[in-house]
């Protein structure tokens, strides 16, 4: 009875292991189930986020792909607008070229008609002088920029800063004659200064040298009252006809003797004189007929009856005068018996 009895303990004992061994792998495959779900649902989740990830990839690459022909599009025109910017170049290129060649000739223009200028801006500073502006100011070429008033004058009248300042407020140009240190006249145009787009920016000064212009006036000035004078010593009534045979001067005997006067004789034709009474067909034939033949004609006898002085016969003496100048006619009369 003992060996049986020891048998069923033994098979109690190994039942008993077998049941805990049982248990083990059931708790084993419960918590093995349990990662296994996990890591499936991990799996899963990974998958979405892989799926998400693959979409907003495949997003991102279209993305990319438009980006990249909006690139190729951007480089078409950049392509587009360098060119243009290289027809533009070279346009502007040909512009300055142009500009380049018109200062020169504006340069060698202002140099060579021997007229000072000066360009001032609004508020009379210098903006460009001219080679003959040194004339009248003792200018430089630093001196641009500065206001005119800082630059010494050579005008014996003072300067011109006032008249230029009415021109800039006014816009009525300004002319008047100036005189130098050293004697010479200049005549001054002071004018406003305006851009293409008719806007006021300053004004002008021009100076033209007129000294010779005042000499030769003056000299004929004096020969005039020289001439008249003597004419006014001559005696016997005197006259000097143009070309046209218009009256130029007469001596005062001659407005005396004929009772007329200056004003209603120069400028007149000799026929139209004191009511035509010069319109004598003796008279005619000696102007136009006899004396452009002979250059000279003496003793030459006309009767008339003047409607003032009455019946007088007169003695002609009639010279042509031809010289660089217009051709001129001198006549004197003699009062004969």
């Amino acid at each position: 009875m003992q060996p049986s009895s020891g048998r069923h303990r033994k098979g109690v004992v190994l039942a008993h292991a077998e049941f805990e061994r049982v248990g083990e792998l059931e708790r084993e495959l419960a918590y093995t189930k349990e990662n296994l779900q996990a890591t499936i649902e991990e799996q899963q989740a990974s998958n979405e986020e892989l799926k998400s990830t693959n979409e907003e990839l495949q997003s991102t690459n279209e993305e990319l792909q438009s980006t990249n022909e909006e690139l190729e599009t951007s480089k078409e025109e950049l392509q587009s607008v360098n060119e243009e910017l290289v027809t533009v170049n070279a346009e502007l290129q040909g512009k300055i070229e142009q500009l380049a060649v018109m200062q020169n000739d504006m340069k060698n223009l202002l140099d060579n008609i021997n007229i000072g200028t000066l360009f001032l801006d609004t508020r009379l500073r210098i903006k460009r002088i001219t080679r003959d502006a040194v004339k009248l100011y003792r200018l430089v070429s630093t001196d641009v920029g500065r206001p005119l008033s800082d630059i010494m004058s050579n005008i014996q009248d003072g300067d011109l800063l006032a008249d230029a300042q009415a021109v800039l407020e006014t816009l009525v140009p300004i002319e008047r004659e100036v005189y130098t240190t050293a004697g010479a006249c200049y005549l001054a145009r002071i004018q406003p200064y305006r851009t293409l787009d008719n806007v006021i920016d300053g004004v002008v000064l021009t100076f033209t040298d007129i000294s010779g212009r005042i000499q030769a006036e003056t000299a004929v000035i004096e020969a005039r009252e020289l001439a008249e004078g003597i004419v006014n010593t001559v005696r016997e009534p005197l006259i000097v006809l143009d070309g046209q045979l218009r009256v130029i001067t007469a001596s005062r005997s001659f407005y005396q003797y004929f009772q007329t006067t200056e004003q209603a004789s120069i400028g007149c034709l000799i026929y139209q004189l004191g009511n035509n009474q010069w319109n004598i067909p003796a008279l005619r034939e000696l102007l136009e007929d006899i004396l452009p033949k002979n250059q000279v004609m003496e003793n030459f006898r006309v009767e008339h009856e003047f409607p003032f002085i009455g019946h007088r016969t007169l003695q002609l003496n009639a010279r042509s005068i031809v010289g660089k100048g217009k051709p001129l006619i001198m006549l004197t009369m003699e009062e004969v018996p």
